[in-house]
């Protein structure tokens, strides 16, 4: 090891102790500094793939563990240690001997076992035996994102399959897992990060693109927040602003979800407002103070007050949103937040350490864990797992007002099952804030739902596209008894095409199965059988072609839809299979399929739409 990185480890490791020092006694910070020694020594001949010494990767987990998510001295000295037992010589017992039965169990749980034989698969097992881990403390699950996550920093150095086996594990499980913790800001990170590398051209296109926004509405943004400065100075209130831009792979998912170009998506970025911690009004209370005079001054969006702090989500967030019209004539999302809010929204889970602040959730994961297991025949463990992991819940309330968390997008269906498995097997029609609807509508925050029932009914096959939780899943399946697994060549979901980035899974019959990189089957695949990614060049074939869809919008006027026509047909010499239109006043929306060749062939066809006369919108759809 050469003199400089050993500088580099010392200073390192210094900057972390001095950072923990005021919040941990001279006793722990002896045991913290033996536990660096000891995973020195014990990885001292090692070297990551970067070329640089693998100590750093243990003294950055600890620092993930110790400075971003501030915990104690235990689980500082297991992630020193995190990789001691499996990549070494030393044993568990050793860190038992010298560090305790509490630091061995903590390194126990995040070790990989190795099998002659795997359950499930090598990356599954691993998956479970961390998770059950929560049956006795959430510690370890927080150690094993910590070294995600410092993973996940370093990804450049690994091979490309490498890097979509290890992004397909985080967008999976490890973030979803952050998020349900409460772990916002270690969530977002690892979703960004592992867009970044599973597709690096698209990740690079939004990046540039929100940094040319972030350039163009610099002086509009800075007129409005000194426009909320001068009203809090004028009305005595004490709070900071600050514009947070939100990462490109949000950004990416807005554009996929709404359907539409970067131009077009909304909630590029957000207007933070942070007051300090308050002793003589409450968090509500001064929230609603400083909505009270902002909206004296700024027009507010109708209906876009979201009020987390009486009803938090289910990882604990907690804040209060509005809409504000802005100068430039933009509704501006602002949150309203304490310092107390935004370090909980920070710290997730760690912010205030108690039994009570996540025992509903761990029970409630608990719980799911044993039902999985006892099911394990009926229905996949990571399915079970990770329908649990919601991205975003909604609160939705029954006729009586018990309030009841579902994930966002949830219908009523998973709601009945929710409320009792009969409910839900037997769910006719659903009446939502009084109206009468189908249950496999969508809800909303707030909805008050009852759920009519007749035994006659019974689950159907499409109910499965129909419910989120698994629970409904469960349920379903248990009912149907199995579903019938079709193979394809090419994934019928995301409809691969040559010049877009994609990936392949080998079956054991030596089939190869395509799927674009963003593809939500390709990322469960790589997160569980990623030793089955192969490299696949997917290349131009004259012979074949790739059914599209576009959605095009534009101003209506005599004769759009004969050059729309004309475009495709004549001057791309293209096939169309289907045309449908719709014209609301003026405006006029157009659905085209018809085949390519490549992405490349489709995107100048996009490109000469774009300039027809009247054309405001050209995107891609997905066909069902």
């Amino acid at each position: 090891m050469s003199q400089d990185y050993n500088a580099i480890i010392d200073q390192k490791v210094a900057d972390m102790m001095d950072a923990i020092k005021r919040r941990t006694e001279p006793e722990d910070m002896q045991r913290i500094k033996d536990a660096f020694e000891l995973a020195r020594e014990a990885h001292k001949t090692q070297f990551r793939k970067s070329g640089e010494p693998y100590i750093l990767h243990p003294i950055a987990v600890a620092r993930i563990v110790a400075e971003e998510l501030e915990l104690g001295a235990n689980p500082i000295i297991a992630a020193f240690l995190h990789d001691v037992v499996e990549d070494t010589d030393y044993t568990l017992e050793d860190i038992r001997k010298r560090f305790g039965d509490d630091v061995a169990f903590l390194v126990g749980v995040v070790t990989k076992k190795k099998k002659d034989r795997y359950e499930r698969s090598k990356q599954v097992d691993n998956y479970q035996q961390i998770l059950e881990s929560v049956q006795f403390d959430v510690r370890a699950l927080l150690i094993k994102l910590a070294d995600r996550l410092h993973n996940m920093r370093t990804l450049d150095s690994m091979r490309p399959d490498k890097q979509m086996k290890i992004a397909g594990e985080t967008d999976y499980l490890y973030a979803p897992l952050a998020n349900r913790l409460g772990l916002y800001h270690v969530k977002s990170e690892l979703e960004n990060l592992s867009f970044r590398y599973r597709c690096p051209q698209e990740y690079a296109e939004i990046e540039t693109l929100l940094a040319e926004e972030k350039e163009s509405i610099k002086e509009m943004t800075k007129t409005f927040l000194s426009r909320i400065s001068e009203v809090f100075t004028r009305e005595g209130i004490k709070a900071r602003t600050e514009m947070r831009f939100r990462p490109p792979f949000s950004i990416w998912r807005k554009m996929k979800n709404k359907g539409c170009d970067f131009s077009h998506v909304t909630g590029k970025h957000y207007i933070r407002i942070i007051y300090p911690n308050m002793t003589q009004l409450s968090e509500k209370d001064m929230s609603l103070r400083i909505y009270s005079v902002l909206t004296d001054v700024f027009k507010e969006r109708p209906g876009s007050v979201a009020n987390y702090i009486n009803a938090p989500k289910e990882n604990g967030y907690q804040s209060f949103h509005v809409k504000l019209l802005s100068p430039r004539g933009k509704w501006e999302e602002i949150h309203i937040s304490s310092e107390r809010m935004v370090r909980n929204s920070r710290l997730g889970c760690t912010a205030e350490r108690s039994e009570k602040n996540i025992k509903a959730w761990l029970d409630k994961f608990r719980e799911i864990l044993k039902d999985i297991a006892h099911h394990s025949n009926e229905i996949d463990f990571m399915e079970g797992v990770t329908s649990s992991f919601y991205n975003d819940d909604i609160m939705v309330f029954t006729p009586k007002g018990k309030a009841i968390i579902l994930p966002k997008n949830a219908t009523a269906l998973d709601f009945a099952y929710e409320i009792h498995s009969q409910v839900g097997q037997h769910a006719k029609y659903a009446r939502i804030n009084g109206r009468l609807s189908s249950v496999k509508t969508v809800l909303q925050r707030g909805d008050c739902i009852e759920i009519g029932t007749n035994e006659t009914v019974n689950p159907k096959p499409d109910w499965l596209d129909h419910v989120l939780t698994y629970k409904a899943k469960k349920q379903i399946r248990t009912f149907l008894s199995h579903q019938k697994r079709v193979k394809y060549i090419l994934c019928p979901n995301c409809h691969p095409i040559p010049g877009e980035e994609v990936i392949g899974f080998k079956s054991s019959r030596g089939e190869v199965t395509l799927h674009k990189r963003n593809c939500k089957s390709a990322i469960s695949m790589a997160s569980q059988q990623g030793d089955s990614i192969v490299a696949v060049n997917f290349e131009e074939d004259p012979e074949f072609l790739y059914p599209v869809r576009l959605m095009i919008r534009g101003i209506d006027r005599y004769h759009l839809l004969s050059d729309l026509v004309d475009c495709i047909t004549e001057r791309q010499r293209l096939s169309m299979t289907e045309l449908s239109t719709n014209t609301i006043d003026n405006i006029a929306e157009c659905t085209i399929d018809f085949t390519i060749h490549s992405v490349k062939e489709l995107n100048e066809t996009i490109e000469s739409i774009n300039a027809i006369d009247g054309i405001d919108e050209v995107y891609r759809v997905e066909i069902n």
